[in-house]
């Protein structure tokens, strides 16, 4: 069987790229190794200005303009006219995505494993029945997450990567947290996200500043110094791949996580991968596509790296912890600065 596009890969980056292309008038075809699309270890938030304009507002469970941020020094509360970050279920979001990828012409397949790579061909195994067979394509686009198998067959190491922690608690609760403290998240932080009837509590940081362990025992620590006692829940948690090596290798695409395009500072992912799938079907459908989007998404993620680069320093990182939250208290920096919009 031959396909023009193959994508490896349902998460919102494969989508939107099967989407896109569905609207110029390409045939693609995505593989998804789980049975149901959208469910992934995920905090849940979005930002408002990032993707508002992809998202339709009906999909945000609740949105925020404010926000509140702690440190060891201040405790300050962010207001602005608009919302900052809206949260959004995982799922929900996925299952929508597939929809309109669907209704515009793509194909669908799920619980799907992408087993090798040849140079124009790909092996795959149907999880329920283990049938494998062998798929020609002319164009093959990796949106298969931070252990990409696209990724691996282009030689691309994977070594600068986030840990992210999650925690999702029935209950509500009205305040959307961020907890800054280099002791206990390194050059990370804590978060508590409210949804419609839970709350997503967790940590992120950078594997090369605090390995996962004792990260996991931190956050159970410290969120129980917020009433919040995790040991009876279950946690999840997922590798982030912030390791960005390239996106265009001719007949072969990489986007999201599996480009490394997830935010090495704040392990923002969603937008990236959104937005790498959407320029990489537009320069399948031309090769002379404007790169200008693409370029503005690299330079804003190389601004994130820079910074994790500088707070793996744990003075600085708490000078810095502590400048870019008076900063925002001030209104002399925008949240919205700290985002990968472009």
């Amino acid at each position: 069987m031959h396909i023009h596009t193959l994508i490896i890969g349902a998460g919102p980056g494969g989508l939107a790229c099967a989407h896109t292309l569905a609207k110029l008038g390409i045939k693609s075809l995505v593989l998804e190794r789980k049975q149901v699309i959208g469910p992934k270890v995920c905090a849940g938030g979005i930002t408002w200005s990032g993707l508002i304009s992809r998202v339709p507002g009906n999909l945000a469970e609740r949105s925020f303009p404010k926000q509140y941020i702690r440190t060891p020094l201040q405790n300050v509360c962010i207001n602005e006219p608009t919302p900052i970050i809206a949260t959004v279920n995982r799922k929900k979001l996925g299952q929508f995505m597939a929809k309109k990828a669907l209704a515009a012409g793509a194909t669908l397949r799920t619980g799907v494993m992408a087993r090798k790579i040849s140079t124009s061909s790909i092996l795959i195994q149907d999880r329920a029945s283990n049938k494998t067979e062998w798929l020609s394509f002319d164009y093959l686009v990796g949106a298969d997450g931070s252990s990409s198998l696209v990724r691996r067959h282009l030689g691309l190491a994977s070594k600068r990567l986030g840990i992210g922690i999650n925690y999702q608690i029935p209950g509500n609760i009205d305040k959307m947290e961020w907890h800054l403290n280099n002791t206990l998240f390194g050059n990370g932080y804590a978060w508590i996200f409210p949804h419609s009837k839970s709350f997503s509590i967790g940590a992120y940081a950078v594997r090369e500043k605090i390995d996962a362990g004792r990260l996991k025992n931190n956050l159970i620590r410290w969120a129980a110094t917020q009433g919040h006692h995790l040991e009876k829940h279950t946690a999840r948690a997922e590798y982030i791949n912030y390791d960005f090596q390239g996106w265009n290798f001719g007949k072969l695409f990489l986007i999201g996580d599996a480009a490394g395009l997830a935010s090495g500072l704040t392990g923002e992912g969603i937008y990236p991968a959104i937005l790498s799938g959407e320029q990489v079907a537009r320069t399948i459908a031309d090769t002379n596509h404007n790169s200008a989007v693409m370029d503005s998404l690299i330079r804003n993620h190389a601004r994130h790296s820079q910074m994790v680069t500088i707070t793996k320093n744990g003075f600085l990182n708490s000078i810095l912890a502590e400048l870019v939250t008076l900063g925002l208290r001030s209104s002399m920096i925008k949240f919205k600065k700290l985002e990968m919009a472009v």
